[in-house]
């Protein structure tokens, strides 16, 4: 199941409540796409649609982010860009991050980790530009493989 979305940089909020709806029962969201073309951006509109309160900001410099909402629900958002081999991803300890039963996680520049996901519900999400100021998004589904 595949969906595509173009937009503006303006209709991002609706964009992060349509993707809110379909990643739904999804324990990781892999967030992919050029520099600068909207992956922290609809982060932080996502995590309005959750009610996280903090501010919103890219982990490129510290791996991980962690955000919870006032129904206590758990986010983890990643930026892999830094990680070379997943041996990496074991010795910051990606696996506990995973196998969290009260989270959701989020990772921008997914490759290195794309092994270790195939255990877990996932929807991947592609963000191009689309002219001049237009997005394409493209969202699908993947259920876990033992």
């Amino acid at each position: 199941m595949k969906e595509q979305i173009i937009y503006s940089l303006d209709e991002v909020p609706a964009v992060a409540e349509r993707v809110k709806a379909y990643i739904q029962g999804c324990k990781v969201v892999t967030l992919t796409g050029s520099l600068g073309a909207g992956k922290t951006t609809l982060m932080h509109a996502l995590m309005t649609q959750y009610g996280v309160q903090e501010q919103v900001t890219s982990p490129t410099f510290t791996y991980v982010n962690r955000y919870t909402n006032k129904e206590n629900n758990l986010f983890y958002h990643f930026d892999l860009y830094r990680l070379s081999s997943v041996d990496d991803l074991y010795a910051l300890g990606f696996d506990e991050y995973l196998h969290d039963l009260h989270a959701q996680l989020f990772i921008e520049w997914p490759s290195v980790a794309l092994r270790l996901l195939q255990t877990v519900p996932t929807c991947h999400i592609t963000i191009d530009y689309h002219g001049l100021d237009k997005r394409i998004l493209t969202i699908s589904k993947e259920d876990a493989h033992e």
